[in-house]
């Protein structure tokens, strides 16, 4: 590779399986945060963001916009999933080669190690601590959300083209239907 940037080459396997390992780690962030912040109870936060509580404020003005919410996460994760297995295919071509089997071999380990510790595990905790979680999240959220507006503003045209001509609806803000048990 010509000029100053580094070949992958020039790693070490024990720092290609550190870079995987904080691949699949910030691949879990964004999967922590969906699931937190599709799941958080907006009554709480907006009870919490009057009192005065900044990470509830930002939660609910990511809420306020969730399709470019779930763009920036989506990129993100969809970008570190992408980079794993990548990555994963390097370090299975240092380890094994670069033969069918052993990519085939690397694809099935790379596939299970992002649905345990980037998927599965992100969004159960997700889930069980949504009220917790997603005002934590929406500080790096936020950032980045303003950093990838471009990214984000280019994907989500694809994606409104899409559903225009899918001719699907989004459901208008504030649509939600709330029963007596959760009033």
């Amino acid at each position: 590779i010509p000029g100053d940037i580094a070949s992958l080459d020039e790693f070490s396997l024990s720092t290609l399986a550190i870079a995987l390992a904080v691949l699949l780690v910030a691949s879990g962030f964004f999967s922590i945060a969906e699931t937190a912040m599709m799941a958080a109870n907006r009554y709480r936060l907006k009870h919490r963001a009057a009192r005065g509580d900044r990470g509830a404020k930002l939660a609910l003005a990511l809420l306020g916009e969730t399709d470019r919410l779930l763009g920036v996460i989506l990129f993100g994760n969809n970008l570190l999933n992408a980079g794993t297995a990548t990555l994963a295919g390097v370090i299975t071509g240092r380890l094994l080669g670069e033969g069918e089997l052993a990519l085939a071999a690397s694809t099935v380990v790379v596939t299970f190690l992002i649905l345990v510790f980037s998927e599965i595990t992100p969004k159960v905790i997700g889930a069980a601590h949504a009220d917790r979680i997603a005002p934590l999240v929406a500080f790096v959220l936020s950032p980045l959300l303003r950093g990838l507006t471009p990214v984000v503003w280019f994907v989500n045209l694809f994606v409104q083209g899409l559903l225009v001509l899918l001719r699907v609806k989004s459901a208008p803000e504030g649509s939600t239907q709330l029963t007596q048990e959760e009033l």
